[in-house]
């Protein structure tokens, strides 16, 4: 369903511009003063035209995921931002943490702040109702799906990261039309996620270039095979009229089959594309330093984030005050992603602007505007040299032992699989050829082709 949206890639513009009302300390004087916050650059009619961010964090539970996300959510806000922090847990930290109710649509918290739980069960009612309506007009099913009440199906394993997908995208609209998008009664300049696992959260944001692969296989079978020449034209309106309902759709009336299935992959790559664009996406790996396992483990989980071809914004790490900043040994280990730490909350209800005027320190507030102001980004994590005929992969938190290639079909593609994530690599035309050895090297795995 995802693959018959379509996508609108408008990028934000943010400037800074001095603000009165958000005083910091300085690092020197320890004095306040005034460093300037986020505001929008534009006018409040331009804002249709504004892609929405995405940001997350990542790691190990109990390392500060939640906290991280309200800390940040809080932090926009604050900044001038419309922000939505939302939850897919029914964990009642961040219920806690907000000091107010927490329920399934977005609900005002405060000055530009709401919040929002995701309940699957809840999220199942939505798509099954518009496939009725579809159904309805196309009558492909004869009626059958009339006789099913939503209430009644139970959440299988795997719906919650698929459902949130799609909730996500209600809020973001990385996949849909600039119309269904200005049609959205809310907009928000900045959303929040907190999402059930990091490995979960992962999965979910490298859905839409795994879901190229099985396009790829899916549209094999529907050209090349009897039954899928007779299945595919009918399922593919029943699809297109179940998203239409919803302001996107494929618009099949007066396509060929090849352009069809041509358009959805050109959506889902552009829609790959977002994850990896500081602009749009933004994701924090977020560590307990005191714990050395937490520390492993947020390594790992940041090579595993490149791994899944998303963008990785920064780390942070909570620690007692008395030992932050982090010590230079675990600074080290996440060089060159910038490093900062967050304040730890003490129990009972948070003052929020004595937490973000007084505890949030310069550096956690500098990495977590860059998100939001496009202001920083990294390197691509893959290099290739034509002279060496030789590409190089950045893939921290893993060994040489740890990773397998394969090729198949030609040279001209290479598959890494790592961390329980696979990507694909397209190899330039110079490079194409059989991998003729590997060395792993100041965290890159480094290929020769032959």
């Amino acid at each position: 369903m995802a693959s018959a949206l379509t996508l609108s890639l408008t990028s934000s513009i943010f400037q800074w511009k001095p603000s009165q009302d958000f005083p910091i300390r300085t690092r020197r004087s320890g004095r306040k003063s005034y460093k300037p916050s986020l505001v929008m650059a534009v006018q409040p009619e331009d804002r249709s035209q504004i892609s929405t961010k995405l940001v997350t964090f990542l790691g190990k539970g109990g390392s500060g995921k939640t906290t991280s996300a309200v800390f940040a959510a809080q932090y926009y806000a604050k900044a001038g931002l419309s922000t939505c922090l939302v939850l897919h847990s029914q964990d009642h930290t961040a219920e806690y943490l907000m000091g107010c109710k927490i329920g399934t649509s977005p609900t005002l918290c405060n000055n530009n702040l709401s919040v929002v739980r995701l309940e699957t069960t809840k999220m199942l009612l939505e798509p099954l109702n518009r496939l009725k309506k579809a159904d309805t007009r196309l009558n492909l099913m004869q009626g059958v799906l009339e006789g099913v009440v939503g209430e009644e199906l139970g959440i299988l394993p795997g719906m919650d990261s698929i459902f949130s997908a799609f909730a996500l995208e209600n809020f973001v609209g990385y996949l849909k039309t600039v119309a269904s998008r200005n049609s959205r009664q809310e907009k928000f300049d900045i959303v929040v996620y907190d999402g059930i696992s990091t490995e979960e959260t992962l999965r979910m944001m490298g859905f839409t270039e795994r879901a190229r692969w099985y396009l790829k296989y899916l549209r094999n079978v529907a050209e090349n095979t009897d039954i899928g020449r007779l299945t595919a034209p009918s399922l593919l309106r029943l699809v297109d009229e179940t998203v239409r309902s919803n302001g996107g759709g494929l618009r099949l009336d007066g396509k060929t089959s090849a352009e069809i299935w041509d358009n959805a992959d050109q959506i889902l790559e552009r829609a790959s594309a977002a994850f990896a664009e500081p602009s749009k996406f933004g994701s924090y790996i977020v560590m307990d330093t005191n714990c050395p396992m937490s520390v492993r483990a947020a390594l790992r989980y940041w090579g595993c984030a490149i791994q899944a071809g998303v963008h990785v914004a920064g780390a942070f790490g909570f620690a007692r005050p008395q030992s932050c900043p982090a010590s230079v040994d675990v600074v080290q280990e996440f060089l060159p992603l910038p490093f900062a730490c967050m304040p730890s909350l003490s129990m009972g209800s948070v003052d929020w602007n004595s937490v973000l005027l007084g505890s949030l320190g310069e550096d956690a507030q500098n990495l977590l505007s860059a998100t939001a102001s496009c202001g920083y980004r990294f390197q691509s994590p893959i290099k290739f040299d034509p002279v060496e005929k030789s590409v190089s992969l950045f893939m921290p938190g893993f060994d040489k032992s740890e990773i397998k290639l394969y090729q198949y079909r030609g040279r001209s593609e290479l598959l890494v699989e790592a961390g329980d994530q696979r990507r694909v690599i397209r190899l330039p035309y110079g490079i194409q050829g059989k991998v003729g050895g590997a060395k792993f090297t100041n965290k890159s795995l480094v290929i020769t082709m032959r």
